[in-house]
């Protein structure tokens, strides 16, 4: 069996931070989130793994490599086009060849093992097996209807409701996948929708099964999502109170801390991350935050943010909170009269005071 992970998606969502990063890289407890897949991947015994890039693709290939890091064999096939899942699998038709494949996409995190996935589908000899999740608003994906344990009919974002339970961006599929691509129609959107083909798949006698998730899920396409499934990593580490110099700083709670990190006169009060040469002082860092690499935090106040690498929050004098601030920012206090606010920013932003 292979894999195929997709990460040619452009984060409109989550613009500006989009405008210079990839969304699949974007981190989540200081880790990118097309890591975390790419190591449940991994765990299962795959060693081949095909990744789907767009335009973000320079980024994605310098950052992931070629798979060294994990033992494994990372190949990138171009995707011209946003055209739809569906269209992503043909475009790695050479790739995939005549073997069975696991598909994720590359923007959603979640916590549990692959495994159970992949025997349902072996045990079962089926066509395709699908991850469902069930959800209060299945209005915005792709939903199963499901009837005495049987997947019956799937409907790409139905206008109506028909059932709680959506598809995730887990997949697996054998070769006969190609041929129901084939025989499916682009939506009203000009996408071949991966639902239809599998339904395509149902509808022309396929075996489709499934597994409903039993743990959590996330689409990381939009803040609340990305800030949510951060904080529910960083809720799974193991890792307590790890610093030996204290430097009259405060550490609670579980903790994942670089040792090059430099934090003085300053609480950590975790599930937190700090990545390599963060600079901590005089602050409080609160539960569910991410540093990164660099980023400078002096006489500030932040809790449930991730902070890409080199930022700088100086002097602020109200706490930060529930924020995706970008690489290389800048946040300070003026520090004199008259007290105001002064901003410059891009294009997308958004800043609530």
């Amino acid at each position: 069996m292979k894999a195929l992970i997709l990460s040619g998606g452009t984060g409109t969502r989550l613009r500006p931070v989009t405008f210079t990063n990839a969304k699949q890289l974007l981190p989540l407890a200081n880790k990118p989130i097309l890591f975390h897949i790419i190591e449940k991947v991994v765990k299962t015994g795959i060693n081949k793994i095909g990744i789907i890039v767009g335009d973000t693709s320079e980024e994605v290939m310098r950052t992931v490599g070629n798979g060294d890091r994990w033992n494994v064999d990372i190949s990138y096939i171009h995707q011209p086009l946003p055209l739809g899942l569906a269209h992503a699998v043909k475009t790695a038709r050479d790739f995939i060849e005549d073997e069975d494949f696991i598909m994720l996409l590359g923007d959603n995190a979640f916590n549990v093992s692959l495994d159970s996935l992949i025997e349902n589908f072996r045990t079962n000899s089926a066509d395709s097996t699908i991850m469902l999740y069930q959800v209060e608003d299945p209005s915005h994906y792709g939903v199963a209807v499901v009837e005495k344990n049987h997947i019956t009919k799937l409907v790409e974002k139905p206008k109506n409701f028909i059932s709680d339970l959506i598809i995730t961006g887990v997949y697996i599929f054998n070769k006969n996948i190609f041929k129901a691509i084939d025989n499916t129609s682009p939506s009203s959107r000009g996408e071949l929708e991966i639902t239809d083909a599998i339904q395509e798949l149902l509808s022309t006698g396929g075996n489709v099964t499934f597994e409903i998730l039993q743990g959590w899920w996330k689409d990381t396409g939009k803040l609340q999502d990305i800030l949510d499934a951060n904080r529910m990593i960083l809720d799974e580490i193991d890792t307590y109170n790890q610093v030996i110099s204290k430097e009259n700083a405060v550490y609670m709670g579980k903790l994942l801390i670089s040792k090059s990190a430099c934090i003085k006169n300053s609480i950590i009060a975790g599930p937190a991350a700090i990545d390599e040469d963060a600079v901590i002082l005089d602050s409080y860092v609160g539960p569910y935050s991410s540093i990164g690499k660099g980023v400078v935090i002096n006489n500030c106040e932040v809790d449930n943010c991730i902070i890409l690498e080199n930022a700088r929050l100086e002097g602020i004098d109200k706490r930060i909170s529930g924020s995706l601030i970008g690489k290389n920012v800048s946040i300070r206090s003026a520090g004199k009269r008259p007290y105001s606010n002064s901003f410059l920013l891009g294009d997308c932003s958004e800043l609530y005071l």
